[in-house]
């Protein structure tokens, strides 16, 4: 290959667009490590919790975003119980992958949760029709050949971290099937619809949700919490970066696509 080509391929490649592509990519990476990173801490500090943790994500969206709704005066572009179905599968995949960390390690969890790419896939292609390439599908068999390996290592062949780290890996792959479900439902209401009224929907319908799941479930293990500035500031830090990785994340789905995202 030439110069002049390879000076062609960057011209079509590396654009504005592109790069500003690979930022939003980026940046939805680092608040998801945050998001790790204060579940973990939330876990270590003795608190089970994770449809408390998620509710005040869902509060704070339904008051910013639904805010801006109701300013608008405008009427739902997507039926209500199409919101509800999504709101469900969101609220069961937070509260899966934040239990894990109960019975996992923070790395086993964090690279466990790229089953959702994975998921979102298989979803794609048989429910949209979505259409992947051979190099798309062949990053995706590497990406699940780690994954094995990760779960091989927390069955004991390199010591896993965790108390019950299978059971803790195991939550974590269903809790990916949710995420995938909710981000492919997403994908196609931003694309399709409004994105202020897709974020403000999955904040009042999760909020609703995760109400209810959370008065049937959590509230002894609420009691029992001895709480500190530590597990407060835990509190605050998981829904300052769930609430940002949800106003990122439907403008990433916007602007791309799960076709381009997967590899």
């Amino acid at each position: 290959m030439s110069w002049s080509n390879i000076g062609n391929w960057f011209k079509t490649r590396v654009t504005l667009k592109n790069l500003f592509r690979l930022f939003l990519g980026q940046l939805v990476s680092f608040v998801l490590a945050l998001m790790s990173f204060t579940s973990s801490l939330i876990a270590s500090l003795g608190v089970d919790a994770p449809i408390t943790q998620t509710s005040f994500t869902y509060f704070a969206l339904a008051v910013v975003y639904g805010s801006i709704l109701l300013y608008r005066g405008q009427k739902l572009r997507i039926p209500w119980y199409w919101y509800l179905a999504l709101g469900f599968v969101d609220v069961q995949g937070n509260y899966l992958v934040n239990k894990a960390f109960q019975f996992s390690s923070i790395t086993s969890v964090t690279l466990l949760d790229c089953w959702t790419i994975v998921w979102a896939i298989f979803l794609t292609y048989f429910f949209i029709g979505t259409r992947y390439s051979l190099w798309q599908l062949g990053g995706a068999a590497l990406c699940v050949l780690g994954l094995g390996l990760v779960l091989l290592s927390d069955a004991g062949v390199g010591g896993g971290g965790g108390s019950k780290p299978i059971l803790g890996d195991a939550l974590v792959i269903a809790g990916t099937l949710f995420f995938a479900m909710s981000n492919v439902g997403e994908e196609f209401c931003v694309k399709k619809k409004d994105r202020i009224e897709v974020v403000s929907m999955i904040g009042l319908f999760g909020m609703l949700v995760s109400g209810v799941e959370l008065s049937i479930f959590e509230l002894k293990s609420l009691e029992s919490v001895t709480w500190s500035t530590n597990i407060i500031l835990g509190f605050a830090g998981y829904t300052f970066s769930s609430f940002m990785f949800y106003t990122i994340t439907p403008f990433v789905l916007k602007v791309t696509s799960f076709s381009s995202m997967a590899l």
